[in-house]
């Protein structure tokens, strides 16, 4: 008891004192009395701007204000801007909000429970303050949530995806797996969430309509516009777009003879405003296309314009490809019709929408390509990995695996504790590896015969060298064998499945301890029944379960011969996915895009012929790691990187070719920057195919290029290449890549 002055009884008397005792019913004597006000949204926003927004990095909707307005006048009354008492409160309710897993926009319904978050924060105050000692916990909502979750199923194993549901503390985390593989998880095209963006909100929604195979003719047009907003607020937040905040006034868009010089602030200009300013100097971000008479215009979201590129030059040089469908920065001048003399692009006025006239590109290049952490509005992993108040799409949960805001701090935490706990705190980066095949093609009479010899390679390692993932890419055939083939066709190509399931049941030990990932090809059942091994509609669904049956059953024997009894590592599986998939690894912490298809033939096929130095073969250097290719002693193919300000060597140009592939589709934010005749796309989930933010690593298998692994903007882009190589029936390549470090190798077995 706290020492009193005043006492029970006089002292006069010889009682003893005895002083009051500080219960609950003096407290509740103490408090002060608030008189309700009635407080408007409008005179409290810009204490809820400077609390929320830029305190916080948060955004309250207009109904969430009213409610926030209502709670402070009720509990503050009048001192609520004088004594600082409506700023101290929202700063409590902001904090609760983000620990709670609430997003980005403040709003009920949306995350967290705004009314169970007030209802908490209410009961902790007195005088119209939040008392010190009592606010809520650091999870608030989300940690009674666990707790009742815990109570309910006292017994339950903890997986991945329930465990994104509870709080952060260390308890919850010590009753997970401790392996890896626990954490692997394979996303399906169909299954990624279906985000676009919304250009006035400036942030990624969930599409309330329900996906379809036969969408309306609408969701074609949605297409192209949410590829083209996503890319032009990327543009914007890029630094060249950006006016300093020392500069007076808005630089001219002279021409120079760059088009990315250094401190200069350049400005979009949209297609329907060059009218009326012929012989001017513009910026315009638009859509290569061909327009109805055959020309190559551009095309923007206010209108199209004739576009002339036979003086144009590419920045970088020969850096990247442009094809019809794809976004582009164009620079150059915008002539009149009345002023364009001999040309026959002049007279198109008003059809398919373009304005009259042309533009006559000066220089071209693809957007800039934004990192991963800039996206997300996080700082660089080589930090400390914490998260910033940069702003970004961090609380966006792009593939249903958890936002990086959310889980990734956690995420990183279990992927430490799982590395330490596996072989007793040693090295374990070796462990968390990924073999990557493609052009698994099971009638050609020596692809088993490889295979037995890559898996026989991995069998003879020890369990710590092997990898926790054997992806496996198509053409599982070279030729479309379901077209026209009837019953005999479905036959001979389950038994090419069959063959694979004999090989693998000789290495028990590798279908026991690692999950293999089968990704199909256009060859591949069932779109090559009516497209005869030509570009089918993507995504495209997994190899079906009826040729499948044989591979499952030789993984179900090697585990039934297993004993794991003493181990928490999971079972080994076979997993049958789409094209193209998403592979993820402790959450958001490795997102790993896969894609198999044959993009660098079709963009040689399309590609626009730009200037009189478009055949010049010239090596790109902006935005790449400095690499060159070589064959080590050991005769493994892999990439290097030469020291800082070493001597420049000539680079081969299949090194030039597979960075010019790399920019190009990095660039566009897409793995299929084709127009739908080219490529069809399914409209409704073309969402899946979205490279923003950039993946981690990306799996490009595209048997036309040679193999490579680069990386570009902090994401790493590999190519397996073919599993045999042509005209070399006596080795077998494959990557192998190692996912703690984000570097892959390009790997040669000759036998």
């Amino acid at each position: 008891m706290d020492s009193d002055p005043v006492p029970s009884s006089s002292p006069a008397f010889a009682t003893p004192a005895h002083p009051l005792r500080k219960n609950k019913s003096n407290l509740l004597l103490t408090r002060t009395s608030i008189l309700p006000i009635l407080l408007p949204p409008s005179t409290l926003r810009p204490v809820a701007f400077r609390t929320f927004t830029r305190k916080h990095n948060l955004t309250i909707s207009s109904s969430a204000l009213q409610t926030l307005a209502t709670f402070v006048g009720k509990n503050c009354g009048s001192g609520w801007r004088e004594e600082g008492l409506a700023e101290r409160v929202l700063d409590e309710v902001a904090k609760s909000w983000k620990k709670a897993g609430g997003g980005v926009i403040v709003e009920e319904g949306k995350g967290a429970s705004l009314k169970t978050i007030l209802q908490t924060v209410e009961g902790n105050m007195s005088g119209g303050r939040v008392v010190a000692g009592k606010t809520p916990t650091t999870d608030g909502v989300s940690l009674s949530t666990s707790r009742n979750r815990e109570s309910m199923h006292p017994n339950l194993h903890l997986s991945p995806s329930v465990a994104s549901t509870l709080g952060d503390g260390e308890h919850g985390d010590s009753n997970l797996s401790s392996h890896p593989r626990s954490w692997i998880k394979v996303v399906d095209a169909f299954d990624i969430p279906r985000l676009t963006y919304n250009a006035d909100k400036k942030y990624f929604e969930v599409a309330k309509s329900k996906a379809s195979l036969f969408p309306q003719p609408s969701h074609k047009t949605a297409l192209f516009r949410d590829r083209y907003n996503v890319i032009h607020q990327r543009l914007l937040r890029n630094e060249s777009f950006q006016l300093s905040l020392g500069s007076s006034s808005v630089p001219s868009l002279s021409r120079s003879s760059s088009s990315f010089a250094p401190n200069k602030c350049y400005k979009l200009t949209p297609v329907a405003n060059l009218l009326g300013r012929s012989g001017t100097s513009h910026l315009i971000l638009g859509m290569l296309s061909v327009s109805p008479t055959g020309d190559l215009s551009l095309t923007d979201l206010t209108g199209s314009i004739a576009l002339e590129l036979s003086h144009a030059r590419m920045i970088p040089e020969n850096g990247a490809w442009f094809a019809p469908g794809m976004i582009v920065l164009v620079d150059g001048i915008y002539e009149e019709e009345e002023n364009v003399k001999g040309s026959t692009l002049g007279g198109n006025t008003g059809v398919g929408g373009a304005i009259g006239g042309i533009f006559v590109g000066v220089s071209i290049c693809g957007p800039p390509c934004e990192r991963r952490e800039m996206s997300l509005g996080t700082k660089s992993r080589q930090t400390t990995g914490e998260v910033s108040s940069s702003g970004g799409f961090g609380w966006v949960d792009f593939l249903g695996v958890g936002s990086e805001r959310a889980r990734g701090p956690r995420m990183r935490h279990i992927q430490a504790r799982c590395l330490q706990n596996l072989h007793g705190g040693a090295d374990d980066s070796r462990c968390m590896k990924i073999a990557i095949m493609s052009e698994v093609n099971l009638d050609h009479v020596k692809t088993v015969d490889a295979l037995k010899r890559l898996f026989g390679f991995y069998n003879d390692l020890a369990p710590r060298e092997r990898p926790i993932v054997f992806v496996l890419i198509g053409n599982f055939v070279q030729k479309a064998m379901i077209n026209g083939g009837g019953q005999a066709a479905g036959i001979e190509y389950k038994e090419y499945f069959d063959s694979l399931a004999m090989g693998l049941s000789e290495f028990p030990s590798l279908l026991q301890h690692s999950t293999f990932v089968f990704v199909p090809g256009d060859n591949d059942p069932w779109p090559s029944a009516f497209s005869a091994g030509a570009a089918s509609a993507i995504p495209r669904q997994a190899v079906p379960e009826l040729f499948t049956s044989r591979v499952k059953r030789a993984f179900a024997m090697a585990n039934a011969e297993s004993d794991r009894s003493q181990s928490s590592e999971p079972i080994g599986e076979a997993i049958w996915t789409t094209n193209p998939s998403r592979i993820t690894l402790f959450g958001p912490v490795h997102d790993i895009a896969i894609i198999r298809d044959d993009i660098s033939g079709r963009l040689r096929r399309s590609a626009v012929s730009i200037g009189q130095n478009a055949d010049r073969s010239t090596v790109m250097d902006e935005g790449m790691d400095n690499q060159k290719s070589s064959v080590s002693p050991e005769g493994y193919i892999e990439t290097q990187t030469p020291r800082i300000g070493a001597e420049s060597y000539p680079m081969p140009s299949a090194v030039n070719m597979s960075r010019k592939l790399v920019k190009t589709i990095l660039d566009q934010g897409t793995m299929s920057p084709f127009p739908l005749s080219l490529r069809p796309v399914l409209w409704d989930y073309a969402s899946s195919l979205q490279l923003y933010p950039l993946p981690s690593s990306f799996i490009l298998a595209d048997p036309e290029a040679a193999p490579f692994c680069m990386t570009y903007e902090g994401c790493h882009v590999m190519n397996p290449g073919k599993l045999i190589p042509e005209g070399d029936l006596s080795s077998v390549r494959w990557i192998e890549y190692d996912v703690s470090k984000n570097r892959g190798k390009v790997r040669e077995l000759r036998y």
